[in-house]
């Protein structure tokens, strides 16, 4: 993978692993599936101004909008609203991850190297090192939800790539049409017209700012390059870097409000780093960043 395309994934990281703070930000004032409900209304109105025929088939952009936006987000807001914390949802997530890589095989007959095998091992166990000491929440149920959200994604990353689409920007918001009517439909059963009234009359600049945030950063741009990328390269190429998502939440609150990181937390981060250097890096480019070498050519 060249290197703008290892950045892109990256700066992709980076808003994620801030969007879980935003996310808990914006459920204080909107209830989990109305607010997803409204991120993805947000976020297919570039569609007002984009013009062109539909980037994949129909039935193809429903399948992606009802596993990322209905059933991953919304077992995700609910499990975060029901009390996991948003640094550990941020981690278990990534297990979509390992779902991937392993339905990537099964369907697409990717297989990863040893050596891609090696590097997400050790990203793992940066992961694990993460995990220690952190709270799971108040119900087992919410952990088990996240997990959920973790598969549906999966399974959305595969019929993302699957889709044939060219333009990422325009399947993003044209999957981005397909979550709001069920999700609307879904918090009017269980939420109730009066939270869905409050929370519409009510909002705090802060839950405008989550809304905004999680609509055009976290799902057209972050969404917007993921597919991107999943179109070009092999799914068990692409997917270990959302192991560096956790890490990029634990830094922007490092560098953003002042949170401190232990040595075991310094040392997990490097951990995830140095997993997804020898998964993605080509073969002899780390030997080349050491000597000095400024470029890095895919393999052969």
């Amino acid at each position: 993978m060249p290197v703008p395309h290892i950045l892109l994934a990256l700066l992709v990281t980076l808003i994620w692993g801030v969007n879980f703070v935003v996310i808990k930000v914006g459920l204080e004032d909107f209830p989990p599936l109305l607010f997803c409900a409204l991120r993805f209304a947000l976020a297919a109105l570039p569609l007002l101004f984009l013009r062109g025929p539909m980037p994949a088939p129909f039935w193809r952009i429903v399948q992606i909008g009802l596993l990322l936006g209905v059933i991953k987000f919304g077992l995700l807001f609910v499990g975060m609203h029901l009390g996991m914390p948003a640094g550990l949802s941020s981690l278990v997530l990534q297990s979509q991850v390992f779902f991937t890589i392993l339905i990537a095989a099964l369907f697409l007959g990717e297989r990863p190297s040893r050596r891609g095998l090696m590097g997400l091992l050790l990203a793992a166990s940066g992961l694990v090192l993460i995990g220690f000491g952190r709270p799971l929440g108040d119900s087992l149920l919410a952990f088990m939800l996240v997990i959920a959200a973790a598969l549906a994604w999966a399974f959305a990353n595969i019929a993302t790539k699957r889709s044939g689409a060219k333009d990422m920007l325009r399947l993003i918001c044209w999957v981005s049409l397909i979550p709001p009517l069920p999700l609307l439909v879904l918090s009017y059963l269980f939420e109730g017209p009066e939270a869905i009234a409050s929370a519409l009359s009510h909002p705090s600049w802060g839950g405008i700012g989550a809304l905004v945030y999680i609509a055009f950063l976290a799902t057209t741009v972050g969404f917007g390059l993921w597919s991107f990328l999943l179109q070009r390269y092999p799914a068990s190429l692409v997917t270990p870097f959302a192991l560096a998502v956790p890490v990029s939440g634990l830094l922007s609150g490092w560098l953003l409000l002042g949170e401190q990181l232990s040595a075991a937390g310094w040392l997990a981060c490097v951990l995830v780093f140095v997993g997804l250097a020898i998964t993605v890096l080509p073969k002899g480019a780390l030997g080349r960043v050491f000597s000095g070498s400024s470029r890095l050519t895919p393999d052969p």
